[in-house]
């Protein structure tokens, strides 16, 4: 069941290391993502976009403010996509998206099932005996996005997924992903997606809340109103382009 995320006066301070002083990234940010919907965390480098994320996946803590869900955090079903896979080289593909789910209370027949289906879904089912070291960065990328679904998310990060790839590759992976957050059984997850390609966040998002400013603020919240699927290639999807680069240009 895919939640609602609140975000109430969040701040996030770094203390002094080393020559470099304490850091404020973030103030008393306020932001609202709603259950199901797809945001995107866009603006400039450095500005706190994955630190926001972070602060949401429970990986850093805010100095001043809270990250609410619609139930207690440890009944969350959370799901992660990083820019680097991480995946575990000592294990095959299959192990390394059944690895997540142990302790579910599955059985090994579900979870080999569990494991086939996701990986016909990310259209690598000839690999699942693999190991992540013989695999391409796409491929790897793919894994990464079966294993954040195996978990049936309610919530779901992607830290810049496709910055590492190459266009085609991340242009493939992009529709791929759409078509998995579309047709899951049940309510879909809510999604936070970090990423610098304008673009990406206009074909994947719902919403797209554009950061500014030092400390970090949201400028503008711009909706995207183009029904899926979509297609990359929409005019719509550049005109919403053009709405974000305007915004982040002030």
């Amino acid at each position: 069941m895919s939640s609602n995320i609140q975000l109430r006066g969040i701040t996030k301070r770094y203390p002094p290391l080393g020559s470099a002083a304490e850091r404020t990234v973030l103030t008393k940010l306020d932001l609202d993502i709603r259950a199901g919907e797809l945001l995107a965390l866009v603006g400039p480098s450095g500005c706190g976009k994955s630190t926001l994320l972070n602060l949401i996946a429970g990986l850093d803590l805010p100095t001043q403010g809270d990250v609410r869900f619609d139930r207690p955090f440890q009944g969350i079903n959370l799901g992660v996509v990083f820019q680097q896979p991480r995946l575990l080289d000592w294990l095959s593909v299959a192990e390394n998206i059944g690895i997540v789910l142990a302790g579910k209370n599955k059985g090994k027949e579900d979870v080999a099932r569990t494991v086939r289906q996701l990986l016909q879904r990310v259209e690598l089912p000839e690999h699942a005996q693999a190991y992540p070291q013989f695999l391409s960065g796409g491929q790897r990328q793919r894994v990464s996005i079966a294993r954040a679904f195996a978990v049936q998310p309610d919530v779901l990060l992607l830290d810049e997924p496709f910055s590492a790839l190459d266009e085609l590759t991340a242009r493939r992976l992009r529709q791929l992903l759409q078509a998995m957050w579309l047709s899951g059984e049940g309510p879909r997850p809510t999604g936070v997606l970090v990423t610098h390609n304008m673009l990406e966040a206009a074909f994947l998002a719902d919403r797209i809340a554009v950061m500014g400013g030092s400390p970090a603020e949201i400028v503008r919240i711009i909706d995207v109103d183009v029904p899926r699927p979509r297609d990359p290639d929409d005019p719509a999807l550049f005109e919403v382009h053009r709405q974000v680069m305007q915004a982040l240009q002030g």
